[in-house]
């Protein structure tokens, strides 16, 4: 019952950062929106788990689990209510906000949790059930945002949420009976990092705004972008000198537990595998919709051999691992399927085959989700007291959350930048796409590309002037995992032969 209640709350999470991307056009054009509001609506949420899942990790190893997990729940559903009633973009985006504030603890602590209760022995089996549970969530999750979007109403991408996370609290609240710390609330309290919580929320949020729109609503060089991204930068860089030098009692980023290269590297790959894996839920999709002209429905259809390897070779690779018993091979293909595909996805447009279409994305997917869950196992094996693997693993999902923030906050940027210069490139527009004269309305307009009325030229220039900025985004992420890949050939093979259990696992019954 525990494992399950953690599997509802891996399929919610894979849920929602797959079936949003696919309604973004519909639910901008139903609410008015801006091309910035609505990819504000997926970087709000993962900008809500890049600030609080290094606090959740603190608090969860000095409060316990448990009450980090019910305050996770608890938001969740209230962002996801605040989600399906928003009548204008401004709300929607608070919703996916405070959504975000209880996803990061979900997402976290449902690994952590996952490795207080397993060793490392038996664990690459129940990656594998995990991983399961992200399968079903990221198929599914395309075509619940498409169908809803289409046919039933967008909010229900809210409203469905509810039954799945008040199941999966009730079986956490009977089921799930961890080790208790045995220490006083009060003496809890003292060894929280409280500066570094402040230092970290403040410096996150200020590097992620600017990347988000330089060169859309301020340019590159103005105050209103450097300032606060620089001021950003220097608070994360105080918050690292904080962390290293006064280490305080349960420190948020503990760099006593990443004292062999091998922890750094995962660190660092798992960061690039964010930006690359978060990148390519949310703008796939969109790309179908805007290069290809399809609808929703018919976008989810066409990325499934993308959402379908990944995931099955999320579940594979633990499972090859388990019988294999070594690890740096498998993420090393991993790598390389995902930098080869990302270049070959280059060029890809509206004349290209669907054979080609299909196997690209199929290989590409297989990349991803190799590296996803064989990333979690040297990271684990690396760790010489059992009792760090929980913080070590909820880093790894910290990194690769903050990979994904910097991903979708460059790669919203860079799509109002270059959709910006290729309208602009067109010259004089006629009156029925006069409107995307402003970039801020591309992403509104993509509904309207199916039933335009319009002369053969027009209609090539637009849709050119929306695959450039996708091929911007492409060229990016092949750059990032090309350096993935090679960061990744210095991991080292540790023995996983190793069956001790952490001091917050399941009480003996």
């Amino acid at each position: 019952m525990s494992i399950l209640s953690l599997w509802l709350v891996a399929i919610i999470t894979s849920w929602d950062s797959t079936c949003l991307a696919i309604a973004l056009p519909v639910i901008t054009s139903q609410l008015r929106g801006t091309t910035l509001e609505s990819f504000w609506a997926n970087i709000s949420f993962i900008l809500g788990v890049t600030i609080v899942q290094p606090i959740y990790v603190s608090t969860s190893n000095v409060l316990g689990r448990k009450q980090p997990l019910y305050a996770s729940f608890a938001l969740f559903t209230a962002g996801s209510i605040a989600f399906a009633v928003a009548e204008n973009m401004g709300t929607l985006i608070a919703g996916r906000l405070i959504q975000g504030l209880g996803a990061g603890g979900l997402d976290v602590l449902e690994e952590i949790i996952l490795t207080d209760i397993t060793s490392l022995k038996e664990r690459p089996r129940y990656l594998a059930v995990i991983a399961s549970a992200i399968a079903l969530g990221s198929i599914s999750g395309p075509f619940i945002g498409a169908s809803f979007s289409e046919f039933v109403g967008w909010r229900w991408i809210g409203w469905i949420n509810l039954p799945v996370v008040g199941v999966s609290f009730l079986l956490a609240l009977f089921f799930l009976r961890l080790r208790s710390i045995d220490m006083t609330f009060k003496a809890k309290i003292r060894q929280l990092d409280w500066i570094g919580m402040l230092l970290f929320t403040i410096g996150a949020p200020a590097v992620a705004l600017p990347l988000s729109w330089a060169d859309t609503l301020y340019p590159w060089a103005s105050w209103q972008t450097l300032v606060p991204l620089l001021t950003g930068c220097l608070v994360l860089l105080v918050f690292g000198i904080y962390e290293k030098k006064s280490k305080p009692a349960e420190a948020m980023m503990p760099y006593s537990k990443f004292t062999n290269s091998t922890s750094i590297i995962c660190l660092a790959t798992s960061f690039l595998h964010g930006l690359l894996l978060y990148t390519t839920l949310s703008y796939l999709p969109l790309f179908f919709q805007a290069v290809f002209l399809e609808t929703p429905l018919e976008a989810a259809k066409s990325i499934l051999p993308c959402c379908c390897l990944s995931v099955a070779f999320s579940f594979i690779a633990p499972m090859v691992i388990e019988f294999t018993r070594r690890y740096r091979v498998l993420l090393w293909l991993g790598w390389m399927a995902t930098t080869l595909f990302l270049g070959l996805w280059l060029l890809i447009n509206q004349s290209t085959s669907w054979a080609e279409v299909y196997i690209f994305q199929s290989i590409l997917g297989v990349g991803l989700g190799t590296v996803f869950t064989a990333t979690q196992v040297p990271m684990q094996a690396s760790v010489s007291d059992v009792n760090d693997t929980g913080t070590v693993v909820g880093m790894l999902v910290v990194f690769r959350i903050f990979g994904a923030l910097v991903g979708l906050s460059a790669s919203s940027a860079a799509f109002n930048a270059v959709f910006q210069k290729s309208i602009d490139a067109l010259g004089a527009l006629p009156e029925e796409v006069k409107i995307l004269d402003n970039a801020s309305q591309a992403i509104s307009f993509i509904p309207v590309l199916r039933e335009l009325n319009t002369t053969v030229e027009v209609m090539n220039g637009v849709l050119r002037a929306y695959e450039e900025p996708f091929q911007a985004i492409w060229i990016m992420m092949t750059c990032a995992s090309g350096i993935g890949f090679l960061v990744s050939i210095f991991i080292k093979e540790y023995t996983l032969e190793r069956d001790d259990i952490g001091r917050q696992g399941l009480q003996s019954s």
